[in-house]
């Protein structure tokens, strides 16, 4: 019985530890911030439903539709498994220009750029909690092609987004 509660102090030792490591507030993300939480925050965000085509880069931040992961349809499957419970969805963009670029988040959800069929893999991340309008912030290369961004694991059924080149 002693080792039983040992080990349950331990663990919630090192969840509580866990907790404390992650950043927390506005001012501890790794660049500023203001542009990409004001877009996402904007009051007339469009709203897409997942699997929407665009023409091209969208001019503002947008509020897109998720579903249940078996619903989603993603068209390649996400490198992060959703968890049960969550949702999911996902925008074709189609003729952006070639560049870095950063996509944020309004809450914590898994994002994966696909382009070319391939994984485009992060050249930066930034995220904290506890900032209203934004949790987290990736840099992206992108090259002249088309791209689809997908999302999974979102607690929620829509999150903004925005995607805008790098500054």
């Amino acid at each position: 019985m002693r080792v039983l509660t040992f080990l349950a102090a331990l663990s919630l030792g090192a969840t509580s530890a866990l907790a404390a490591d992650e950043p927390s507030g506005c001012d501890k993300f790794k660049w500023s911030i203001e542009r990409e939480r004001a877009a996402l925050t904007a009051s007339d965000r469009p709203k897409l439903a997942s699997g929407s085509e665009q023409a091209a880069l969208p001019s503002s931040a947008i509020t897109l539709g998720l579903v249940v992961p078996g619903e989603a349809r993603l068209p390649t499957p996400p490198e992060r498994a959703p968890k049960d419970g969550t949702f999911a969805g996902f925008t074709s963009i189609k003729a952006p220009k070639a560049g870095l670029y950063t996509v944020s988040l309004s809450a914590g959800a898994w994002v994966d750029v696909v382009q070319d069929g391939h994984f485009l893999k992060p050249v930066a991340f930034s995220g904290a909690t506890d900032c209203a309008g934004i949790r987290k912030t990736i840099k992206y290369e992108l090259s002249g092609q088309p791209f689809v961004l997908q999302v999974s694991g979102a607690k929620e059924n829509s999150l903004s987004i925005e995607i805008l080149p790098a500054q």
